[in-house]
């Protein structure tokens, strides 16, 4: 599929990765480390740390004499991953948890304080939502997608709603979501 989503998605996108990707960042390096911290049976866990080393999200390395011992550790691909779980924490503690009941708290080192909840801003820093963007074909795009994308901005143009500027803008299931914390 022409899309970086789902090829996103391919690599990371099951249960067993992203959180065997979740605990790398909680410090998990041994295949014993990740099967005792998240119960995987040996054969899905060799499975999916291969795939996360085939893609390069996590390296295999020699932590032991005659290559008898491994570890695995995230890549520069890997640690950027943190922002998209990151993300889902975040998504979690909104609509899965209840205020009080989030199972994890992430905290600035440094400071101590909480890390705040992750906002897409545009190119001046004012925090945009769905209906302040505009996607469209970019230079990978198949004639597939262009097609889908032109019949799209065609909908648009023919009287859509106008697209909001200055991140003020809601979505119509805003009503019905909790409360934001």
């Amino acid at each position: 599929m022409n899309c970086g989503i789902a090829q996103s998605l391919e690599i990371f996108g099951d249960w067993w990765s992203l959180l065997i990707i979740r605990d790398a960042f909680f410090g998990a390096r041994r295949f014993a480390d990740f099967q005792k911290n998240l119960g995987i049976s040996t054969n899905i866990l060799t499975s999916r740390l291969e795939h996360l080393v085939e893609h390069e999200v996590l390296e295999r390395v020699d932590a032991g004499t005659h290559g008898e011992r491994h570890e695995y550790r995230l890549t520069d691909k890997g640690r950027d991953l943190l922002v998209v779980l990151t993300a889902m924490r975040d998504w979690s503690e909104r609509w899965v948890y209840d205020k009080g009941e989030e199972p994890l708290i992430v905290r600035d080192r440094r400071t101590g304080k909480r890390i705040p909840h992750l906002r897409l801003l545009d190119a001046e820093g004012h925090e945009v939502g769905p209906r302040d963007l505009v996607s469209e074909p970019g230079p990978g795009a198949t004639a597939a997608t262009r097609r889908r994308f032109a019949a799209s901005s065609g909908q648009r143009a023919k009287g859509s709603k106008t697209i909001s500027s200055g991140g003020a803008a809601r979505t119509t299931s805003e009503s019905s979501r909790k409360s934001p914390r």
